[in-house]
């Protein structure tokens, strides 16, 4: 395989094990998580004062964020050897390294892991947009729009919490911003291990 495929088949695999990690890490909690109160990462451990840490749940979300920033961290790294485009391999980067602090440093880790946190959402958030230099229409414009999905309810989380916090809740609003951008690192993944897309 080639370098677009080989990064393609890793940026696949990356979201697609961020999304189930969350999924079965959900599904073996115990009873009483919700996404409407609870954040993602209370999976891994929730924050201080009241730390709370359930097994097997923590160690699966944990080591798939973990697993998955190395995944996505390597696939960068392909992509940039045929690319050669810095305005998307930065933010890609450190999207990766921000997935890998995340399992690294769980909630009850402070303020490493909000930092981490803060460093995904951001920087997958503006991946997606700045990977229009890379991919053509009709992705390229896909991207945009998840990104700035992701951006969007970044910032109103930010600078108008309660607008969202009393629609979808603290954890509805996390997965508007991480959503996104694991399904666009899903359908990246895809584009780049078609023949027809290893040249823009």
């Amino acid at each position: 395989m080639d370098n677009p495929k080989i990064s393609g088949l890793l940026f696949f695999l990356g979201g697609s094990l961020v999304l189930m990690g969350i999924i079965t890490a959900e599904a073996m909690y115990p009873p009483g998580y919700t996404t409407f109160k609870n954040e993602i990462s209370d999976l891994g451990s929730t924050k201080p004062p009241d730390i709370l840490i359930y097994q097997p749940s923590a160690s699966i979300f944990n080591g798939t964020f973990v697993l998955a920033g190395m995944i996505v961290l390597v696939a960068t790294y392909f992509q940039h050897q045929y690319f050669r485009k810095l305005i998307f391999t930065l933010p890609v980067s450190l999207f990766g390294i921000g997935l890998m602090g995340i399992g690294i440093f769980p909630g009850n880790v402070s303020p490493y892991h909000g930092m981490s946190s803060m460093l995904t959402l951001l920087c997958g958030g503006l991946s997606p947009i700045l990977a229009f230099s890379i991919v053509p229409a009709p992705f390229r414009y896909i991207g945009i729009a998840f990104g700035l999905v992701a951006l969007a309810t970044w910032f109103m989380a930010i600078f108008s919490p309660a607008v969202l916090f009393s629609s979808i809740g603290m954890g509805g609003t996390e997965r508007w911003i991480a959503y996104p951008i694991m399904l666009w690192l899903v359908g990246f993944g895809g584009y780049l291990m078609d023949d027809k897309n290893s040249k823009t």
